[in-house]
């Protein structure tokens, strides 16, 4: 009797646990989805994704309303600029704006497509792999979108952009907005904030706006990355199109901010200044090295003096050149770190109380460094962080009287 018991509880059991494993859904990699909610995840997910894939998920919710989508776990390998295993988010199946692109661990706040379709696709490299990323999405009315949503297209003549629940209260953590403005092929188009209050940080790596030329997140386009509490200046696009997103981390939030825009004529442009920013300027790689050559065929010489470069330059240190390894017309240099005068973007290392910087240094002789010397180093940052030095920049032999006037301008206001 006992023992036909346990058989009975042992077969309601296996039932039990068959009908939850049942009932779990079981992912693939990519496919079209539909209807007014839905989840999809990684391959294999909660297990471990595969490697070296491309999966890619069709969206598509009823006419007249739009995508909502809500990454609600992510754990893929971690890089700052999500280059190996990542997740993009468009707008759209074709050709869409993308929304942002996302790895690590980072939760982004809700993601909404300016038309009732969207693109998510995850692709993995051949190494480390996490437990991939978990998403429900979700039909919403296009101008019912509450406080965490933000951002779509902006087409009418001007107009305006601000973060979710401005002016009340601070901006939600968790939030990412992409607003893409498009103006008629024979226009330009104006952006201005009038009031801004983004989480301060020195790389703004936190909370932050980035605004692009065009209408995709793409470093060659990129105009600049802003946070802090000072409005960056005017803005001008270079075509018929921009593309503003503001991201929010899950710890401090600030005011947040409004902007304007509006449609200007082409010829506009060449009657304006070039638009600064509150972070120093960044210099793509690519770019830095694409000019290198023919600043190299000028003769080598100095020019200006440690106070008319200082406010110009991105960074300000002192240091001792380690190794000097020549690329092309180029040299890779790591400087020993001595004192940081002015730190900008500048991607600094540190093991224990040792500091060190990675430098390219755009034409091999021109500064002349020696290792074992110590040096005043003056220049800009490219995306990475990493220092640009080139011919134009400044940099001389570091002496213990220089000491005394870099202190003086570190305490001045540029």
């Amino acid at each position: 009797m006992e023992s036909n018991v346990r058989c009975i509880l042992c077969l309601l059991l296996f039932t039990w646990v068959h009908a939850q494993y049942q009932r779990r859904p079981v992912f693939k990699c990519g496919g079209d989805v539909s209807g007014d909610s839905g989840v999809i995840g990684s391959e294999g997910y909660p297990g471990v994704y595969p490697s070296n894939t491309k999966c890619v998920w069709r969206i598509t919710v009823p006419e007249g309303k739009v995508v909502a989508l809500s990454i609600q776990f992510i754990d893929l390998e971690n890089d700052s600029l999500c280059r190996y295993d990542y997740v993009d988010v468009y707008s759209g199946h074709t050709n869409g704006q993308r929304l942002g692109r996302f790895c690590g661990t980072f939760r982004p706040g809700a993601l909404v497509s300016s038309s009732n379709k969207m693109l998510v696709q995850m692709v993995s490299d051949a190494n480390t792999a996490g437990s991939g990323f978990l998403a429900k999405f979700s039909a919403t009315l296009p101008n019912a979108r509450g406080d965490r949503y933000c951002g779509g297209r902006l087409d009418k003549p001007s107009g305006s952009l601000k973060t979710p629940n401005w002016p009340e209260k601070d901006y939600p953590a968790g939030v990412t907005c992409s607003w893409h403005i498009v103006a008629p092929r024979n226009q330009i188009i104006e952006l201005k904030f009038e009031k801004f209050d983004v989480e301060r940080d020195n790389y703004c790596r936190y909370d932050h706006v980035l605004i692009f030329n065009g209408g995709e997140i793409d470093d060659a386009k990129k105009i600049g990355k802003f946070c802090g509490d000072t409005p960056p200046a005017p803005v001008l696009s270079e075509g018929n199109q921009l593309l503003i997103q503001f991201l929010s981390d899950l710890s401090l939030t600030a005011d947040g901010f409004i902007g304007h825009y509006k449609f200007r004529p082409k010829k506009f442009r060449t009657t304006t200044a070039a638009p600064t920013t509150t972070t120093p300027a960044v210099m793509t790689t690519a770019t830095a090295l694409n000019y290198s050559a023919a600043l190299c065929q000028k003769k080598c010489k100095r020019t200006g003096t440690l106070e008319t470069h200082y406010c110009s330059s991105n960074f300000v240190i002192t240091g001792t050149i380690i190794t000097a390894v020549a690329r092309g017309g180029s040299a890779h240099v790591t400087v020993s770190i001595i004192n940081v005068y002015k730190e900008g973007t500048l991607a600094i290392q540190q093991a224990g109380k040792n500091m060190s910087v990675k430098i390219i240094i755009l034409c091999k002789k021109c500064p002349y460094i020696r290792r074992g010397l110590n040096y005043i180093i003056m220049g800009q940052t490219d995306e990475e962080g990493r220092a640009i030095v080139g011919p134009h920049h400044f940099m001389m032999a570091f002496k213990a009287k220089n000491q005394r006037i870099l202190a003086a301008l570190k305490n001045q206001r540029c």
